[in-house]
């Protein structure tokens, strides 16, 4: 057999192994018999198979940033990093995206829609159970989702179920939710993190107060910005949840977070400072994990805010930053250029054809010119635990832009209270955006004209009817051209600068394992590690 060959087959024997195939006696006998030493074979196993098996126990102990000690539990308020991962530990989802980035089960098993795509129906796990023991019904499902609709309700996820009628159930694990016009992506949209399952009260509204869940760990301490600890969940209804403990320790400066890993105080941290990750990574006891993803860095001008409410003025702010630049000093490589509009190149109908944007000083003072103004001054927010870096990057953009005659002040905010303070309230922000899975969820959640989270204030006509066309077009190569001209409404009159669509850069403790494939939605592999992972 030659060389390359003994590699193609070490390789397979290796997959099949760790995927189950194969157990430890045939793994010896198929390993000798391609000519590998019985000690090179065992060695084989231990470090590539039984390495990768999972097994239960231990505390996992996770230093999270972009914690807050006006974090909530009701999940229409959900906004920090620090939260959302604590959804996804405590709570579940009726859908989930997997390791693959696919569309997966969580407390629904299967779901199918109406030709139309107008009637979705869901059918429930039927052994799910919440933290205190309660069944999970039909009941809980559309308490849960109806907490985000109605005239009263002030979730940030409404404008996701806004096409919603009904909800109703078909029996105990059997909902039916009915649409005033088809919804193709209704399925993932149910992964969004706002939507867990919650526990109906006996008026038919949703109990998030008394933080119990369904997720695969329950609460067992909570100090809001400081820490949660957490234990596994006995009635857990899908595999995983190894761990007996998770930990998670609020840890908003990176130096902290990193010290604290290297230390072995915490096995794992959500955001690794990118200044120091390469000397990180020649760490023998800590692996990074570097995942290429579609969360968004944006920086949202209010266009109702003079001197935003100018379309020429925000398009001078997008020509005046450098965005390779920014990519190479910044994010040390770990990032893409964005284009200004929010569909990354690995989502779904990405537009390939509309040409990059570049830096471009002189055609930004064009613009300038063209709105009236000679000279430009600005203020730009921005906080450190929203993305280690953030405020070096604003002050890398303030220096590009001084060359177009633009001069922003970057103004460096308190870490806690960012989102509550800050996002939302002030005319231009630096913000991260975790990924979303379809283009069509994004555009609802921050630019339809009615979104809570509408955090340009933009409104464009176009835009929005084109919206509610495409979320019901079930022929793929309309629903291209449909998003792709959306993209180039929001990239040449929106008031979104998005210099950068960022890799999830977080690392661990070589003891802590994996398998193969991670989820880009959001850090610690989509924040399911808690339940995905293993020690070793």
């Amino acid at each position: 057999m030659s060389d390359s060959s003994k590699k193609e087959f070490k390789e397979l024997l290796t997959r099949d192994a760790k995927n189950g195939k194969l157990g430890r006696r045939d793994f010896m006998r198929f390993a000798v018999a391609a000519g590998m030493s019985v000690p090179l074979a065992s060695g084989l196993w231990t470090s590539e198979v039984a390495a990768a098996t999972p097994k239960k126990g231990g505390k996992f102990r996770v230093g999270v940033h972009d914690v807050n000690t006006s974090d909530t539990f009701d999940p229409g308020t959900y906004q920090s990093v620090g939260m959302i991962q604590l959804a996804h530990t405590h709570r579940s989802y009726l859908t989930e995206i997997t390791p693959e980035n696919g569309l997966g089960p969580d407390m629904a098993d299967s779901w199918s829609a109406s030709p139309d795509a107008k009637v979705w129906t869901f059918e429930l796990n039927k052994n799910a159970t919440f933290h205190n023991g309660k069944k999970f019904t039909s009941a809980d499902a559309i308490a849960s989702l109806n907490h985000h609709r109605g005239e009263k309700s002030t979730s940030a996820a409404k404008a996701l179920l806004t096409t919603v009628t009904d909800i109703k159930a078909k029996d105990d694990h059997t909902i039916v939710i009915e649409l005033n016009q088809g919804f193709a992506d209704l399925p993932w949209v149910m992964t969004d993190y706002h939507l867990v399952m919650l526990p109906a009260k006996s008026d038919g509204t949703a109990d998030w107060q008394s933080q119990t869940g369904a997720g695969p760990y329950a609460i067992t301490n909570h100090k809001p910005g400081i820490s949660t600890t957490l234990e596994r969940h006995g009635g857990w209804h899908r595999e995983g949840a190894y761990f007996d403990e998770i930990e998670m320790l609020g840890l908003n400066d990176p130096n902290a977070r990193q010290t604290a890993l290297i230390t072995g105080d915490v096995d794992a941290i959500t955001s690794v400072d990118l200044k120091t990750v390469a000397l990180l990574g020649r760490n023998p006891n800590i692996e990074v994990d570097n995942v290429p993803s579609g969360s968004a860095i944006t920086m949202p001008m209010f266009c109702d805010v003079a001197p935003f409410d100018n379309v020429d003025v925000r398009m001078a702010l997008k020509l005046a930053v450098d965005r390779k630049d920014i990519v190479e000093k910044i994010m040390f490589g770990t990032a893409t250029p964005g284009n200004d509009f929010h569909v990354s190149p690995g989502m779904p109908y990405f537009p390939k054809d509309i040409p990059q944007r570049v830096y471009d000083p002189d055609k930004a003072k064009f613009h300038l010119k063209k709105a009236g103004v000679s000279s430009l001054k600005v203020s730009l927010s921005a906080a450190d635990s929203i993305l280690p870096g953030a405020v070096d990057m604003c002050v890398l953009y303030s220096e590009h832009a001084k060359k177009a005659g633009i001069q922003i002040d970057v103004k460096r905010e308190a870490n806690d209270g960012y989102w509550s303070d800050v996002w939302l309230k002030k005319p231009w922000t630096f913000v991260k955006w975790g990924a979303r899975p379809t283009p069509d969820n994004m555009f609802t959640l921050a630019y339809k004209d009615d979104a809570a989270w509408n955090e340009s204030h933009w409104q464009n006509k176009r835009f929005n009817e084109l919206l509610l066309i495409a979320k019901a077009e079930l022929d793929e190569q309309r629903r291209a051209e449909q998003y792709r001209e959306m993209c180039q409404l929001a990239r040449d009159d929106g008031g979104t600068v998005i210099p950068i669509f960022v890799n999830f850069v977080y690392a661990r403790n070589k003891k802590v394992q994996h398998g193969p494939s991670l989820a880009s939605s959001w850090e610690l592999d989509g924040g399911r590690g808690y339940h995905r992972w293993w020690f070793a």
